[in-house]
């Protein structure tokens, strides 16, 4: 799915829970808070992001250090996309915030962010976690990875 939205033209933004745009209601918006969500902030160029009225509200380049503030990533990975220079402990604090109905999905909706490909095998709970940290472990000598547990993150 990441490289699906990496190369889309536009992604649209329905906040169903912001009726103005303010920046406390950004802050209460339950579309920053959802896992899957994150891939759909970061991967794409050019986000839309329209309120419950459908009023376009802004983009997450105009309202990059808004969503930077509700959702702890960084406002130039937003405005650019470049997530190859953040440490792991920087890309897993982005989903600590996060928010899933499926436990493996806390692993899952992160692959993309650490560019990796493992099977999705729903049903086998916190061991996706451990899967996923293997897997960056892999890629990576940033030992910060240990850092998060098999707790819900």
């Amino acid at each position: 799915m990441y490289m699906w939205y990496k190369r889309s033209g536009v992604c649209i933004a329905y906040l169903d829970d912001v009726e103005f745009g303010t920046s406390s209601e950004y802050m209460a918006a339950s579309w920053f808070k959802r896992g899957w969500t994150l891939q759909e902030l970061i991967a794409p160029s050019n986000v839309l992001i329209f309120n419950k009225r459908w009023t376009l509200n802004g983009t997450k380049h105009t309202l990059s250090g808004t969503i930077s503030e509700a959702t702890g990533i960084d406002e130039l990975v937003l405005k650019t996309g470049n997530i190859a220079h953040v440490l792991v402990a920087r890309k897993m604090s982005w989903a600590s915030r996060r928010e899933t109905t499926r436990i493996e999905d806390q692993a899952y909706y992160l692959l993309g962010i650490f560019d990796i490909s493992m099977p999705t095998i729903y049903g086998e709970g916190k061991r996706a976690f451990i899967r996923l940290q293997e897997e960056v472990l892999k890629r990576s000598n940033d030992h910060t990875l240990f850092a998060w547990g098999t707790r819900k993150i």
